[in-house]
């Protein structure tokens, strides 16, 4: 007969928004082992498993520490308190909480105090007056602080067992999966499996039950702003979320979201497990990626089942036309669905899909040894050279024009390269190599019509390199030091290692002479050496930039970017991924407007 051996939840913190799906190991009535679903359409031999998730609701609802969400919250911050928008991230779980958090804090009242310029004064007097409970052992403006009537117990207690009295369960789910909701923050759930008779309803034996831990609300972090950055009249044009609507112009968006399969604990052991975890990952990069409504979508790292399964029809509810590439799999090994990918996303009102072209590295490094290397080094060539990356180039047509009508009547073509670059970071020329084949074909297109062009992507190298001085610059130096490294003498002469785009690279626009005020703050998140961003990857072993946007300068013009995140910010939370970004890369956007064609 049908039975329960055990059940357990991959993450014992359940999220608001992140499905819980509880692994259940059955025996089947031939004694063999397994965790497919028996339901109640589909009975074997007469029985099936019937699920029910509960609310576990007692007198005592616990609020919960906005800057660690496993802790119970003790104290509230006043300022936020008193603002709607500011009260989610209020609570605190201790003076320490709020002390060390206290730099990241101060900008939110800043923020606050920005878009409300009479609240100014009142930030202050709550800044000196030293009101709240804890003035005595805080100083100055950290002292802005109430006690939570929660008690000091802790958030989690050691171990969750079912009280005798003052608890009521409240069915709140009937399936295997269930995803909290805002309504079950702060209380346990209860799941519960059973055996029921197909004909009768009636249960076989006692259930088994796990309790989780309390449900939190998924961290949300402030909402990066978009930065005019051609003059001050743009900011005329916002939208009631801040956005900058300007009419014919269009958004880029490029992001490595970090795959599954790369997110190991090894790797990242200083983000918590359930922020590392694919379902918390999936739904607050989904969120992320959503929330930026950028015109064109740019993703790197997507594995081939997340694409198909969750991106593509995810995006689509919102608009989106969705093509893909998945990397080559001569090197990588494993299941192919988890290979990884580049993903573009357009807007179907904004844009209509006209070319798609894939570029395979492995099949030019096949090309190229058939070419050049001798018989007797092709297999060693080949060793270094096919690395299974990819580039994805798409050309879109737009469905808007700088004017309401175009006086030449020609279509405005947009041509938009989407790649990851190989990673190996010993591999120079293998990377200077691949990001030469790239911009190869691209002239090609370039030269087929007038098309403006952007270069989106992880390069996985650094202002200065090689690549990057190839890319920005049209050459490269003979003398660069990364052209030294070359066994299979493929970058030779260095004299091919050219190319007639006029790229430039959009977050360069940060440090144009000419800025508007109050943007100092941004350049300072700019390596003004290289006119690049100080980092677009942060971890705990590196901090530095690998992606970018270029776009072709004789054709395009940068209206606006995302800002920039502050290094001192993510420290917080040791580096990414964190509970609030669920990718080791941050996401650049750029904001572009296409030239009309008499100043081409």
């Amino acid at each position: 007969m049908l039975s329960v051996i055990r059940v357990h939840l991959p993450s014992e913190i359940p999220i608001v928004g992140c499905e819980l799906t509880p692994y259940v190991l059955v025996r089947r009535p031939d004694k063999t082992a397994a965790t497919d679903d028996v339901p109640e359409s589909a009975p074997l031999d007469g029985y099936f498993l019937r699920y029910r998730w509960y609310r576990v609701q007692s007198d005592k609802k616990v609020t919960i520490c906005s800057v660690h969400p496993t802790e119970q919250a003790t104290l509230q911050c006043v300022f936020c308190s008193k603002r709607r928008a500011l009260v989610a991230k209020s609570y605190h779980c201790s003076p320490k909480c709020f002390t060390d958090a206290w730099q990241h804090h101060k900008t939110l009242h800043e923020r606050a105090a920005a878009e409300n310029g009479n609240e100014e004064d009142e930030l202050t007097r709550f800044n000196s007056t030293g009101s709240g409970v804890l003035a005595s052992t805080l100083s100055g403006s950290m002292s802005n602080l109430t006690l939570a009537n929660n008690g000091p117990t802790p958030f989690y207690p050691s171990s969750i067992t079912q009280k005798n009295g003052g608890e009521t369960l409240i069915e709140v789910g009937g399936c295997k999966t269930y995803t909290p909701t805002a309504d079950d923050i702060g209380y346990v759930l209860k799941f519960e499996c059973v055996v029921a008779n197909a004909e009768t309803k009636q249960f076989v034996g006692h259930p088994s039950t796990i309790l989780t831990s309390r449900v939190i609300p998924a961290p949300s972090p402030s909402p990066r702003r978009l930065i005019p950055v051609n003059g001050a009249d743009v900011m005329s044009h916002l939208d009631q979320d801040g956005r900058i609507q300007s009419a014919g112009s269009f958004t880029v968006l490029s992001y490595n979201i970090l795959s599954d399969t790369s997110a190991s604990s090894d790797l990242y052991s200083y983000c918590p497990p359930w922020a590392l975890s694919w379902p918390y990952r999936r739904q607050n990069l989904l969120r992320e990626i959503v929330g930026y409504r950028a015109d064109v979508v740019c993703l790197q790292e997507v594995q081939s089942d997340h694409f198909h399964e969750i991106f593509a029809p995810e995006l689509d509810k919102h608009g989106y036309q969705a093509l893909y590439k998945r990397k080559t799999n001569e090197v990588l090994s494993g299941s192919t669905s988890a290979i990884d990918g580049c993903a573009t996303f357009f807007r179907r009102d904004r844009f209509s899909h006209v070319k798609k072209y894939d570029v395979e590295f492995n099949k030019a490094a096949q090309s190229l040894t058939e070419a050049i290397i001798p018989h007797t080094q092709k297999r060693t060539a080949l060793n270094r050279l096919v690395k299974d990356n990819i580039a994805l180039i798409v050309v879109l047509e737009s469905k808007f024009g700088n004017q309401p009508t175009d006086p030449s009547g020609k279509r405005q073509l947009i041509c938009v390269a989407n790649t990851h670059v190989n990673v190996q970071q010993e591999l120079k020329d293998v990377k200077l190599w691949q990001v030469h084949t790239l911009l190869k074909g691209l002239e090609k297109i370039a030269a087929s019509a007038d098309i403006p062009m952007l270069v989106c992507g992880d390069f996985n190298t650094l202002p200065g390199s090689a690549p990057h001085t190839l890319l920005v610059m049209g050459k490269v130096d003979p003398l660069h030091p990364d052209l030294m490294v070359d066994p299979l003498n493929i970058l030779r002469p260095h004299t091919k290692l050219t190319h007639q785009l006029p790229l430039v690279s959009a977050y360069s626009s940060f440090v144009r002479p000419v800025m508007g005020l109050g943007l100092e703050q941004h350049r300072r998140r700019m390596d003004l050496n290289t006119n690049e961003p100080l980092f677009t990857n942060c971890t705990r072993e590196f901090i530095g930039t690998h992606d970018y946007i270029f776009y072709t300068a004789d054709t395009l013009m940068v209206e606006s970017l995302l800002e920039l995140l502050d290094e001192d910010g993510l420290r917080k939370d040791t580096a990414l991924p964190s509970p609030e970004w669920s990718s080791n890369h941050i996401a650049l956007l750029a904001e572009f407007r296409c030239m009309p064609r008499s100043r081409r």
